[in-house]
């Protein structure tokens, strides 16, 4: 593994980064870390093995292990009920907010399905590498990209709901109302 190597990689995981996060600085860090990691375990990886599917491996389970923090975390933080504090948020009126593009509905898949989705699609690699990479059967594999594509092309479709009447990881409903 030679430093040009790994530059030449950069770019697809940055892509696969950003598209996981969903924030550029997170993405940054992600890819930062996922090259030191590299780098400190450069032992680990077999000559003449697809160092590609092996910097996606680490990215995934750097990015898994990171979320599994940020939940032990969050447990332990006193949660408020958005129904109480709606007043004092306020959110800018413009329909541009309300609109629902593909990062948006990308973020509410779940990780498993969004990471599949990414790795088929933006990275176009095969069954056996997201396999590989995300430690998991093919067929699997295969239903996570499944379920994936019918959730995306459900949200996709769904009209913008106003951010009054929708609360945050609520299904689609804008028909419906809360009623207290």
């Amino acid at each position: 593994m030679s430093p040009p190597d790994l530059i030449a990689h950069i770019p697809g995981l940055r892509r696969y980064a950003r598209a996981l996060t969903g924030d550029g600085w997170a993405a940054d860090d992600l890819v930062q870390d996922t090259l030191e990691r590299a780098c400190s375990k450069w032992r680990l990886w077999a000559v003449g093995s697809d160092l590609r599917a092996w910097l996606f491996t680490l990215m995934h389970n750097l990015h898994t292990s990171g979320v599994r923090q940020s939940l032990r975390r969050s447990a332990t933080l006193t949660r408020v009920d958005l129904d109480d504090a709606q007043a004092e948020l306020v959110a800018p009126g413009t329909a541009q907010d309300l609109a629902l593009d593909l990062q948006r509905c990308l973020l509410q898949l779940p990780d498993e399905q969004r990471a599949v989705l990414l790795l088929v699609s933006l990275e176009d690699m095969s069954y056996e590498q997201v396999a590989r990479i995300t430690s998991t059967p093919i067929g699997t594999v295969m239903s996570r990209l499944s379920r994936a594509r019918t959730r995306l092309q459900a949200l996709m479709n769904a009209p913008a709901v106003d951010q009054k009447e929708q609360r945050p990881g609520s299904p689609i409903a804008p028909h419906l109302k809360r009623l207290k």
